[in-house]
């Protein structure tokens, strides 16, 4: 059975340019040219969403809000792909619980390349999530009263769940298995992104300033070594 996407977006151009090309790379695509005419229909069956941001009633973040409130289809994915290129416009987006921000005008590799990444991150949270529930119970990970639950994929915070972004928890977590040292930005997109998917600095960047800002008082234990990158210090 071959993947399904939706791709949602008003201008038609972009959603034939879309379908076009993530046709020839196999997948079977739908189009939405609006938040509401996509959500009459049955979403259960896709397995990525592609959404724009700018639309005229129901806007890419209110469709994704109500894609999250759904139990049914709130772990589908979603890439917003937006002419909005603000830094607040990415955070907004990812701290909605977008997996991913393409901005217009985009470079069709790119967008394949990205996709492709989601798509396979998706696949290994359910195999991780169905291996573990056949095999091994993973104990929690914890430093003082912050805890990880990974067998849930839940961080909490003097026992009150945080609400992290999956990259969040991926960087969460590689750092609370991994610390006093340091990591160039380089190795923590090889722990914590696909190899082919384009990540920037700044992507990085902002994913732990975010990151910081929701763990309190911890947050300061994620540490900046200019010219270096970050890494989790253990303090007393």
């Amino acid at each position: 059975m071959r993947i399904k996407i939706l791709v949602i977006d008003d201008e038609e151009s972009i959603c034939e340019i879309l379908k076009f090309n993530l046709e020839k790379e196999g997948y079977e695509v739908d189009t939405a040219y609006s938040a509401e005419e996509a959500l009459d229909r049955d979403l259960s069956g896709y397995s990525l969403f592609i959404v724009d941001i700018m639309m005229d009633r129901l806007s890419g973040f209110d469709f994704a809000k109500r894609i999250k409130n759904n139990d049914a289809i709130e772990n589908t994915p979603i890439i917003f792909c937006s002419a909005l290129s603000g830094e607040d416009d990415t955070v907004m987006g990812l701290n909605i619980g977008g997996d991913d921000y393409i901005t217009k005008p985009f470079v069709i590799s790119e967008v394949l390349a990205r996709v492709r990444a989601v798509l396979r991150r998706s696949h290994a949270t359910k195999q991780w999530a169905y291996n573990v529930s056949k095999s091994i119970y993973e104990p929690d990970i914890t430093f003082k009263n912050l805890r990880i639950n990974r067998n849930e994929k839940i961080c909490y915070l003097n026992g009150e769940a945080v609400a992290l972004t999956r990259t969040e928890f991926d960087i969460l977590l590689f750092f609370l298995t991994h610390r006093n040292r340091i990591y160039s930005r380089e190795e923590i997109i090889q722990q914590v992104w696909a190899g082919d998917v384009v990540v920037t600095n700044r992507t990085i960047d902002t994913n732990i300033t975010r990151l910081r800002r929701k763990l309190g008082e911890y947050g300061n234990n994620i540490v900046t070594r200019l010219g270096f990158g970050y890494g989790f210090k253990e303090t007393n």
